[in-house]
């Protein structure tokens, strides 16, 4: 489908997914019934890492490689997804100007509740500005992760940088985990995921303290560039805000994304709960 073909109130075909169980243990324990239920969850959550990635695929689908590569993003996370029950995303244009392309996209859970919003943007034309990789610091992973607390985050200036090969079982293995079949993301030389963005900018936070159980709650950002198979990706950031909400202990985290070094990937501001209120 054209982009010119992408009017306003034009519905892309509905995708239906169910996220595969894992054997794995979580890190995060939110994401394994037990402990989810001791919050008040019916089983464990499906990482918002991989709801999110299920929603840029009919954008991918019909944006194709131009999104990917200066693309934006937003995505709010407002109720759970349970591992084997089926999901639907559906998809339909919010915008069409001159300048730009808006997609909102919705994902529901097997009673039509919404449990994510997504709104993803293709600008018509090429980006005017870029951020300052210098302006973002490289700092080495603790040895020993703190507690996540108020006092040392308020007290964390510069995040530990985590970094990821992207070798092809890599990449491969993080395709599967989210059911994206997409040819483009099997060629030799193929782009990675942008689901792979949030996880790292989730790496960003649980490298550098303990965490558990935490929620990812949100996401926005800018596509910069487009990284790819055999390239390595580093996670520069800060931590930009700490707050509360309902009992929670949120963090807000500023971060790019940069490619062998020198090349920036992606801007993403990515919010978490770091602390759950007692019983959820």
């Amino acid at each position: 489908m054209s982009l010119e073909a992408l009017v306003v109130g034009t519905e892309l075909p509905a995708y239906h997914v169910v996220a595969v169980p894992t054997h794995d243990s979580w890190e995060n324990k939110i994401h394994e019934d037990g402990l989810a239920r001791e919050f008040g969850f019916r089983g464990g959550l499906v990482p918002g890492v991989t709801v999110y990635a299920w929603t840029t695929r009919p954008v991918v689908a019909a944006f194709g490689a131009a999104w990917l590569d200066h693309g934006r993003f937003s995505v709010r996370f407002a109720r759970p997804v349970y591992f084997g029950e089926p999901t639907t995303i559906r998809t339909s244009v919010a915008a069409h100007s001159k300048d730009e392309v808006t997609i909102q996209a919705r994902v529901e859970n097997r009673e039509g509740d919404v449990c994510a919003t997504a709104t993803l943007s293709l600008p018509r034309g090429p980006l005017l500005t870029r951020p300052d990789v210098g302006a973002y610091s490289v700092a080495p992973l603790p040895a020993e992760r703190p507690a996540a607390t108020r006092a040392h985050l308020d007290g964390l200036r510069v995040l530990g940088t985590p970094e990821l090969s992207l070798e092809r079982p890599t990449v491969d293995a993080f395709l599967h985990r989210v059911s994206d079949t997409l040819p483009l993301y099997r060629d030799a030389d193929a782009p990675a995921h942008p689901g792979m963005y949030l996880e790292q900018a989730n790496r960003a936070l649980d490298r550098n303290v303990r965490v558990s159980p935490w929620i990812h709650v949100e996401s926005h950002g800018q596509h910069l560039s487009v990284p790819r198979v055999g390239q390595r990706l580093a996670t520069r950031g800060r931590v930009k805000s700490l707050f509360q909400g309902k009992g929670h202990e949120f963090v807000e985290l500023d971060l790019l994304l940069v490619a062998d070094g020198v090349r920036p990937v992606a801007s993403i501001r990515h919010v978490a709960i770091y602390q759950l209120r007692a019983g959820g």
